[in-house]
């Protein structure tokens, strides 16, 4: 078995008796997300979106409903032991719960395990133990590296090794959690010194967050034929970058305070299993390019490891709220615009014998497209601040201002299946503190 096995969970035909679930645009009876959420003045527990309601899978288990050998992990209040679960139980309580949301004769019994979504707070899915960011982002390496290296803007490695820096866990935060706007050290060219104080180049990051599933013992590096197996789910991840910081702090040792102070994640894991309909082949390389190191090569990872995903960035200013218009959508591409697969860089993140853990959280780095509407960040939709980008109500940014909202969101479509989404990735910028 395997995680990308099609089965009778992703009929489009399948119905549930939550009526909101049927034809929803991100959480239909085929999607499943995992999540931990609280109802109000009760505990946090874990639960499964549908439509617009969501299940309390504790309650389930309590009531015998579940699967035994998975129910008393349904009791925790993360999904760490669930996402330890190897591919077979996994699949198994996949389908008992699309059971129970499916057949009717559950209605009566789980009428009071099922909440209103929008009066929950949901919670971050995991704890991290740790977290990585990549830089997998083709289009989005060769846009940033053009604005500081134009005749070459890829550096050697890149084209070899899946690039990525250690992150902050500790500041990752769940959708609808506001950011404050950090303060650091930046040098303007003009500036003999540098200066400290709020950022005046703050940008959003595009990104997929990958949730570890299984890990490794230290020492024993993942095989790229079994990556997949490690992988417990997907989100959208806003990997939120201080540009002006960067552009003083990186060198020699990469992003720090640039990077550290905020990372937002959506609060539902979209499970394998239910993007196995979605996957597709891996973007060929370019004619010249080098072939993957063999511990990187795998002929399924490069006929399957790319996903049909549909990446959007929306954005609201305090004044469009104020005026009552809607948030506008900076950009929208596909999630398969990336030079290395999902699978590859958990392969090469182990493959020194780094030990992965339940509940590890990693980023693809900007996901942008080939062209302008697509692309994944600021810094590449004003070049750098040089092109500034026309809102609605007369408004004009760069970079981010205080009380802009970002808003990512995540659509998987295939011809004859029922599509699914991510949830919102979304935060307000507050200002810094004095």
């Amino acid at each position: 078995m395997s995680w990308w096995t099609i089965d009778e969970t992703h009929d489009p035909a399948r119905k549930s008796w939550v009526e909101s679930a049927n034809g929803h645009s991100d959480f239909p009876v085929q999607n499943l997300p995992y999540g931990v959420f609280a109802p109000a003045g009760e505990a946090p527990r874990i639960g499964v979106a549908i439509g617009d309601q969501i299940l309390d899978l504790a309650a389930c288990a309590e009531r015998g409903l579940l699967p035994p050998n998975v129910a008393d992990v349904c009791l925790d209040d993360t999904l760490n032991r669930l996402l330890a679960l190897p591919i077979k139980p996994r699949g198994e309580l996949r389908r008992t719960i699309s059971d129970l949301l499916t057949r009717t004769s559950f209605r009566g019994s789980l009428s009071d395990a099922i909440y209103p979504a929008a009066e929950c707070t949901l919670h971050l899915p995991a704890r991290i133990g740790d977290y990585t960011d990549f830089y997998v982002g083709i289009h989005h390496a060769n846009n940033i590296g053009r604005q500081f290296r134009p005749d070459n803007p890829l550096l050697p490695n890149y084209k070899y090794v899946p690039i990525g820096y250690h992150g902050r866990a500790s500041s990752v935060r769940p959708s609808g959690e506001p950011l404050v706007r950090p303060k650091g050290q930046r040098k303007p060219p003009e500036a003999d010194t540098p200066l400290f104080g709020p950022s005046v180049r703050l940008d959003y990051e595009l990104e997929l967050g990958v949730w570890i599933g299984p890990g490794n013992e230290l020492g024993d590096p993942i095989a790229i034929s079994e990556a997949a197996e490690h992988i417990g789910g997907f989100c959208l991840l806003n990997d939120w970058s201080a540009r002006d910081f960067q552009a003083w702090e990186y060198q020699p040792l990469g992003p720090f305070l640039a990077k550290n102070f905020h990372s937002t994640v959506s609060s539902w894991l979209v499970t394998p299993e239910a993007l196995a309909p979605f996957r597709l082949a891996q973007p060929p390389r370019p004619e010249g390019d080098p072939a993957p190191l063999a511990y990187l090569a795998d002929v399924d990872d490069q006929t399957h490891g790319a996903l049909a995903l549909t990446l959007e960035v929306w954005l609201s200013t305090a004044k469009m709220r104020d005026e009552g218009l809607d948030p506008v959508r900076l950009s929208t591409g596909p999630a398969s615009s990336m030079y290395w697969t999902v699978q590859q860089i958990v392969t090469h993140h182990a493959s020194n014998g780094c030990n992965l853990q339940p509940g590890d959280l990693l980023g693809t780095g900007t996901i942008s497209a080939p062209a302008r509407e697509g692309f994944g960040s600021l810094m590449e939709l004003s070049e750098g601040g040089k092109r500034t980008i026309e809102l609605p109500g007369g408004e004009t940014r760069t970079f981010l201002e205080d009380g802009d909202e970002i808003t990512l969101k995540a659509s998987a479509e295939a011809p004859g299946r029922a599509t699914i989404g991510f949830g919102e990735c979304r935060a307000r910028v507050l200002p810094a503190r004095s």
